[in-house]
């Protein structure tokens, strides 16, 4: 399964805390498109139908199926630089919260 570094918490959680989205609003990621091998990254209000949910400390990730095995050995990070962009890596290994 899918593991969240404490930044990726940190972050996922800053994302999602407007109180105007509904109460699961979590990050999800799926394949991109087109066949491309590069990964989508989205705020969603809700898991979709089979997505992989991976919660930790209030932060939600939604993984859609393809990508739930793809990163089942893996680690999701996120970074915030000093323009405040936001920066998500993903790598081999778990490193729990």
């Amino acid at each position: 399964m899918l593991t969240l570094t404490t930044g990726a918490v940190q972050v996922i959680r800053t994302v999602t805390a407007d109180p105007q989205l509904p109460p699961d609003t979590g990050i999800r990621i799926e394949s991109g498109l087109n066949g491309s091998d590069a990964l989508r990254l989205s705020v969603a209000p809700a898991p979709e139908a089979g997505d992989e949910v991976v919660e930790a400390e209030g932060a939600k990730v939604y993984l859609d199926p393809e990508v739930a095995v793809l990163l089942n050995d893996k680690t999701l990070d996120a970074q915030v630089d000093p323009q405040g962009d936001v920066a998500f890596t993903i790598a081999d290994g778990t490193e729990p919260v």
